[in-house]
């Protein structure tokens, strides 16, 4: 192995942060680029019938930057393999076709992303597809909600938005006793602050457009496992299907990365401070956050995450009213939907990115309202929501 592929390989090295900024490329050998060339071309010339450059022929199939990125996300993750997607939901869609076939059953969490309920209740049951909620923090509840059927148990943890935690090594031996593939959505943790793999997860899933990509500038999706044979199965639909990033979504993703931990301790500092803000403030009914010791997944989430993260729920005293007119008084806090951004963002979920779930076993309270804490300076943050709470 030479010195240049020996940079890009993850496995040399402990820490996370220069996995971020390694794994997956070296220095390109022509020119010396220190960063991914934006591989802009949706064909590759070959040498001769099946003389395939590099291994490439047409963008769709594969793209060097793109080649990259996938070589980052499995080397954060601690995978073998990694597959970019266009978006988190065709991540989604591509690892629940790839996984599930008419007359199979999965267990998704009773507050799941709204984005994934849609996806299997609206579609993926006209395919004969049935599903069972289970709250991911109740392992008993989990293995009562396995059938013969049962082919995945998704698992998000901490969960959008309730910020449950599920302890995934245990969740990892119930859906294997059961015969079923883990799922771990680690959308909210990210690979910095969550290793699912190492804790016997199956593939792991991730919106790129959040944590990974970081910056609010750039939609995505990965899905990032030790299965070759699964890996195959998602490979062939992620060519077969088309839902890829273009060059320029990659590398903006793969530029994210390159910051992630020193991202995601700023963001776990910020929240920390602004939940203790939070927990005394009349107008606040409850804070949800696995970093407060007295939330009921705070030992499990303790033991499994590096921190607690950015993302913070509260139930906001006054009904659903209350709960629209604090995110309607927010300055520095963007109303806006998504999350995981440098920018802090409120929202009604509810209302916004939740709508989905009403009249569901997966309905959110009406007054929650979720925080996504970005890097500003906390006291303008803190300062932001003492107003428009007052």
């Amino acid at each position: 192995m030479s010195e240049q592929r020996s940079r890009a390989d993850a496995s040399r090295w402990q820490g996370f942060g220069t996995k971020a900024i390694h794994a997956g490329y070296e220095p390109d050998p022509l020119t010396g680029a220190v960063n991914p060339p934006i591989y802009a071309s949706s064909t590759f010339a070959q040498d001769g019938v099946g003389g395939l450059r590099g291994g490439f022929e047409y963008a769709r199939t594969g793209n060097p930057t793109r080649q990259a990125l996938e070589g980052n996300l499995a080397g954060i993750e601690g995978g073998a393999f990694g597959r970019a997607f266009a978006s988190g939901m065709a991540a989604t869609d591509a690892l629940l076709r790839a996984t599930l076939r008419p007359g199979d059953h999965l267990v998704i969490p009773n507050d799941a992303y709204g984005g994934t309920f849609r996806l299997i209740d609206k579609v993926f049951t006209q395919w004969g597809i049935t599903y069972s909620v289970a709250p991911v923090s109740d392992v008993d509840a989990v293995r009562a909600a396995i059938t013969p059927a049962t082919k995945l148990v998704w698992v998000e943890t901490p969960t959008n938005p309730l910020l449950n935690v599920g302890d995934i090594e245990v969740l990892a031996g119930v859906a294997h006793d059961g015969g079923a593939r883990l799922v771990v959505d680690n959308t909210f943790a990210s690979p910095y602050l969550q290793q699912p793999l190492a804790l016997g997860a199956d593939v792991v899933l991730h919106s790129t457009t959040k944590y990974l990509g970081g910056h609010s500038d750039v939609v995505g999706g990965a899905l990032v496992t030790d299965d070759e044979s699964l890996d195959a199965d998602l490979a062939f639909l992620q060519n077969g299907a088309g839902a890829v990033p273009g060059p320029f979504d990659a590398y903006l993703t793969m530029r994210g990365i390159k910051t992630l931990a020193v991202r995601m301790d700023r963001h776990s500092d910020n929240a920390e401070a602004i939940v203790d803000f939070l927990a005394g403030h009349p107008k606040i009914e409850k804070v949800l956050y696995p970093g407060v010791e007295s939330h009921p997944g705070h030992a499990v989430a303790a033991r499994q995450m590096r921190r607690f993260g950015g993302m913070i729920s509260v139930l906001v005293a006054g009904g659903p009213a209350a709960a629209q007119e604090f995110c309607a008084r927010t300055e520095v806090f963007t109303l806006a939907e998504s999350l995981g951004g440098i920018e802090s963002l409120i929202e009604h979920p509810a209302a916004m990115t939740h709508a989905s779930t009403a009249g569901s076993l997966l309905e959110v309270p009406a007054n929650l309202v979720r925080l996504s804490v970005g890097i500003e300076d906390v006291a303008d943050l803190i300062g932001d929501l003492e107003s428009a709470l007052g």
